[in-house]
């Protein structure tokens, strides 16, 4: 398998943390992002970033920026058929999806997906820890993009729904101190992130 692109999802609304950018949020010295694109960068060919809107306000982090190409803020799913799009126009087999706000995910992501994908008829992984999938998290072969742009525009919104279709491999990875896929919702969350950051 030729080294995947990603594609960080930040195309929310990020309601509950009361509108805006949560990908933008001050974590440290630097931005959640920041953190986000430091963690996958290494992993993989090349990164591009989902988000809907004017796409100015990303400049300083010199990615490409690939809105849904689906309407009305239908979620991750849409932000995944944008990554793929944009891969299987740049010549990559598969991408990456991970979540803009989730900054402290595995540094072997990538790998541990891949090999989980060995597995999978389809060719399609996504993470999981012992409390369930993580289903933002997970290696997308770009041949299922018409497929998944049919469901999209049919009405289905649930990851699942979509993936339970495609006999999508688990990649485990353990639960310690730390929630792996701990991710910012509320601004208890930032807070919390704060603290985990500090003791990077």
């Amino acid at each position: 398998m030729k080294q995947p692109f990603a594609i960080i999802l930040a195309g929310g609304q990020a309601t509950r943390m009361g509108g805006g950018d949560k990908a933008t949020l001050p974590l440290g010295n630097r931005t959640v992002l920041h953190e986000v694109i430091d963690r996958i960068d290494p992993q993989v060919a090349r990164v591009a970033l989902n988000a809907n809107g004017d796409a100015t306000r990303f400049d300083e982090y010199a990615l490409p920026v690939m809105p849904d190409t689906i309407s009305g803020f239908v979620g991750p799913l849409a932000g995944v058929l944008a990554g793929m799009d944009w891969a299987a126009e740049n010549g990559a087999d598969h991408v990456v999806s991970v979540a803009a706000d989730t900054p402290f995910f595995p540094c072997d992501l990538v790998p541990q997906l891949m090999l989980a994908s060995e597995g999978s008829r389809s060719g399609l992984a996504l993470a999981a820890t012992p409390d369930g999938w993580q289903p933002t998290f997970g290696l997308w072969p770009v041949r299922l993009r018409d497929d998944l742009r049919s469901a999209l525009n049919a009405g289905l919104r649930k990851v699942l729904a979509w993936t339970d279709q495609h006999d999508p491999a688990r990649a485990d990875f353990p639960v310690t101190q730390t929630h792996p896929f701990f991710n910012i919702n509320t601004p208890e969350d930032l807070s919390m992130a704060q603290e985990m950051v500090a003791k990077l």
